[in-house]
This record gives C-alpha cells, structure tokens and sequence, in this order.
C-alpha cells in the first residue's frame, strides 16, 4: 500500500485528522447517474431515527427525481428528517445564476430541507472565483454499523445527471450547448464505499462542518445578502463520531482532497491540501503500461506535464483519454479557453508518446454526442481514483474536491498477471473498472473482454472501434451502424489572435492557481 498511496507526511498537512488510508472495504462503482440516484434512495429510505445523513454539493436541484416514479432529492431528505434521521447538509453557495452557475437552486434546496427538519449550510468559504466541488453522501446507522455507507464521485444532486447506460440524457436537463440537445447524454461514475473509510469520509464532512472559518465575515455586503436571504452561515454541533464501521471487503481506500490556501485559513487544513494532485503524481510518476483516463476537461499545463512526462520516461505506456467532443457552454469566453487548455495538453502528451496517445469522445447509438463528466483514473490496472477533481489545475490547486483512491489485496487472475512486470500484479477492482467502461464504449457485454486485458491490445481494439465508425459518417451512413461508441477527438486549435486573448483568461479564471508562490515557481504541488 505505500507505494501506491500517500503517507500522512505525503499528504502534506498535519492539520488533518485523516491518515494514510483504510483497510478492508468494499467499492463498487456505480456507472450512470440512474444507477447511483437508485441506489442512493433506496439506502436512504432505509435510514431511521437516530441515523444519520451527511451530504455536501456543488448543485443541487430540489426537483431531481431520483428515479422515475420519485422521490425528489428534496423530498428525499426531508422525509428522512421527518423519520428521525439527522440530515446535514454542505452546499456551495454559488456565484450569480447569470453567469450560469446555480446559487437559485441551491438555495431552494437550502430551504425545502430546512423546512423537512434537516439542516443546510451554503458555503462559500473558498477563494476568489472558486467553488465546492466535493459531492459526498454519508449514511451512518448506530444501531446497525453493517449498514455504514459513502457515496463519493462526480455526480451532482442534480438536473441532468440521472441519465443510464442507453446516454438518451437525463429529461430534467440543464442548458448547455446546443451540440448536446435539449436533453443532454451524460455519462458519469461515482463510488459506493463500505467499510471503515466510511468514517474518514465522514471526517472530511465533520472537518467543514465544524470549522469555525466564515469568509463571509470580512464581507459586509455578502454577510448582509445571507442575513436577508435567511441563510443559515453557522452550522449546529454534529452528534458525537461513531466508530468507524466493520470490515466489508478487500479494498484499501485512500481520501484525497483539494483545499486551496485562503484567509482567513480552514482550521483543518492552514496552507490548504494538494494530495489529490500528490496522489496522481505519485501513481502516474510509477506508471509502465498504461493509464486510463475519462475526465471533463483534461487541460492545464501543470497536469499535462505529468503525464507528458511519464510517456516519455516509459516506452510501453500508453495513455487512454475519453473526453467530452464540445465544451459544456457554447460562448467563445467559455468554449475557447476551454479547447485551448486541452489543446495545450494533447499536444504535450503527443510530442512525448506519439501514437501511445489514444484520445476519444463518445456518442450515442443516434449519433449524438455525450457529455462526459466522470473524473476516474486507472494506472497499470492497479491504483484506482473515482472523485470530483477534473485533470486541471483548479481542481488539483483552487477548489474544494474530493477522490477516493482504491487499491485491491485481490490479484486478478487473467492474463497478463502482472502487466508491470516487476511483481505488482494486477488487481481486481482496477482492472474491474475499467473494463466496465471500455465494454460500454466498445459495445460489450459482461465477460467479452479477453482482447483488453491487455494494454497495448485494448488501446488497438478502442482505436479500431472509433476508425470504424469514423469510416461509416465518413461513407455516409451505408449499412448497419458499427458497434460502438467512440469517436476519435480531435479539437481545434484556435488561431494566434484567438489565443492571444483566450490563454489569459484560461490561466486566470478558468484554471486558476491555488498554490502559493512558492509552489508555483517550483511547479510542485
């Protein structure tokens, strides 16, 4: 385990009551929005008096139906408040909608728990343009400990996210470009953790909650908007901590967080903490074989430096990127910045691995394309992260994110064994996930999967699938559509003029910097 994850001196704040991780859990990733808005509910519902509910948000949209027959998130928190059950809720607090964020929406959310008997803070202790990113759901049970569950991913409570594996979009959408549709296809992950990480999950929830750190006090005029707006700033003490719950399965689990450097500062974190970016940096730094990446932006020099570097260093890795094919929003203030940042980084990535460089977006069966906002990372089939941090330099520096990284005690049997080839061994939850995502781009079933076990011969089978759809929009549509669902992702690179004016703000607003001075000459995390 310590060569895969992070020592607590690693992490790099000894503020922090989380350690170097925890042993003997069982992660199962929930692939598509429905799958995890099912499963969510249902283990809510179960909750009773005396249990508990934590949760923290970027959006979150009262209205969600979680299934198609209800209940909504609203109505699904409240009623569990109405049971007994403590409900505690973070929620960005949010810039202004105009700018087509979702302050609105969190705050009716705020209100309609408020109103079921639970509890919302809107948070807005972050830095200068920055956000809460972190969407975590907790459930602890004293009576049934067993019961003890985490939730921890990319997936909002929220429109849009409830799509599934046919990507026809979620019908409660929210407004993005028009390349999508009036009805998105999303494709998202986010993890099911039991076991004792379940209490360091909580801690990452107990350390905002109780931090005493309100940066809306040296606001006059944001202090002034909450008291009118009647929103709740100061949180109300939590029951006392539980013991975190019994063992589950084989997985070690490691919490990786971003906290940004800000004043006045977090409690639980002085100088801020970078460990998800230490955490990809110690992982990818140890990559030979492959890297397997489905992010939403996959931009910033900062990251793509990293990964440049380990193709260079390693002449048989390869690395596997599903992008989204448009920006979300389709003004040129967002959507250029946005393809120069990405721009930026493939071009890095191709200059030191070549034809390693596999890059894909994905579409639907109808030709449409996908959204794709999961933010999973596998390397060497071995380490594992599911989490809310984008490949960029704001998610890895500026705003407040949270990953959960997996390493299995369990090898995988199935040929190669040990892909490294210096005793690793590949490990079942690594290599399980993956898989489980590439056959749903390839068009698999379960189990038709010998062909990508291997990395190079994966890389080759997602490379003929996308050359093979190419070739049939290319042909016009003749004949029956090719299986799969990739497309070869090829984005423009704006002109010198459009850069000029474009690569400032990506580096200032877009993808800000979190670190401090210091950090940032040594390009360190």
């Amino acid at each position: 385990m310590r060569r895969w994850f992070l020592s607590e001196r690693e992490r790099g704040n000894d503020a922090t009551s989380l350690g170097a991780g925890s042993a003997r859990n069982l992660c199962t990733p929930l692939v598509h929005g429905a799958t995890y808005f099912g499963r969510l509910a249902e283990c809510v519902e179960r909750a009773q008096d005396g249990d508990r509910l934590y949760f923290t948000d970027w959006r979150g949209d009262p209205d969600q139906l979680l299934t198609d027959d209800g209940p909504t998130v609203a109505e699904m928190l409240s009623s569990a408040a109405g049971r007994g059950v403590c409900v505690r809720g973070l929620v960005w607090r949010s810039h202004v909608d105009f700018l087509q964020f979702s302050a609105e929406q969190n705050r009716a959310l705020d209100r309609e728990v408020e109103a079921g008997g639970g509890q919302v803070v809107l948070d807005q202790r972050v830095r200068r343009f920055g956000s809460h990113h972190q969407k975590l759901v907790v459930l602890r049970h004293p009576q049934r400990p067993e019961d003890d569950v985490a939730f921890v991913g990319g997936i909002d409570l929220c429109h849009s996210r409830r799509d599934d594996q046919h990507h026809r979009g979620d019908p409660q959408a929210v407004l993005m470009s028009a390349a999508y549709g009036s009805t998105p296809p999303w494709h998202d992950v986010q993890l099911e953790v039991r076991g004792p990480a379940v209490a360091d999950f909580e801690a990452v929830f107990r350390e905002r909650w109780n931090d005493p750190v309100n940066a809306e006090a040296d606001n006059p005029l944001a202090r002034l908007s909450a008291i009118l707006r009647r929103d709740r700033t100061t949180p109300t003490p939590l029951p006392a901590a539980l013991p975190p719950p019994p063992p589950a399965g084989d997985q070690h689990v490691q919490a990786l967080r971003t906290y940004p450097a800000i004043r006045p500062r977090y409690t639980f974190a002085p100088a801020g903490e970078r460990s998800i970016a230490r955490g990809y940096s110690k992982a990818v730094r140890q990559a030979t074989r492959l890297v397997y990446v489905e992010d939403q932006y996959f931009w910033s020099r900062d990251a793509g430096r990293l990964f440049a570097a380990a193709l260079a260093k390693q002449p048989s890795l390869h690395l596997i990127a599903v992008l989204p094919r448009h920006p979300d929003q389709s003004s040129a203030f967002v959507a250029v910045p946005n393809r120069i940042g990405q721009a930026e980084v493939l071009q890095m990535c191709r200059a030191a691995g070549g034809d390693r460089l596999h890059v894909f977006d994905l579409e639907n069966h109808e030709s449409q394309p996908v959204y794709v906002h999961a933010k999973a990372c596998v390397v060497d089939d071995v380490w594992a992260t599911v989490g809310s941090d984008n490949v960029n330099r704001r998610s890895w520096t500026h705003d407040s994110e949270l990953t959960a990284a997996v390493l299995d005690t369990r090898h995988d049997d199935r040929d190669p064994r040990d892909p490294r080839g210096d005793g690793s061994s590949a490990r079942v939850f690594a290599r399980d996930l993956r898989l489980q995502l590439v056959r749903e781009h390839l068009d698999r079933d379960d189990g038709d999967d010998a062909d990508l076990l291997d990395p190079a011969s994966c890389a080759a089978a997602m490379d003929s699938s996308a050359d093979a759809l190419e070739a049939w929009h290319a042909g016009g549509h003749v004949g029956p559509r090719p299986p799969g669902r990739l497309r070869r992702h090829r984005p423009a690179r704006p002109r010198l003029v459009t850069r000029m004016w474009a690569t400032p703000v990506l580096r200032g607003l877009h993808d800000p910097d979190g670190r401090s001075l210091g950090l940032r000459r040594a390009q360190d995390f």
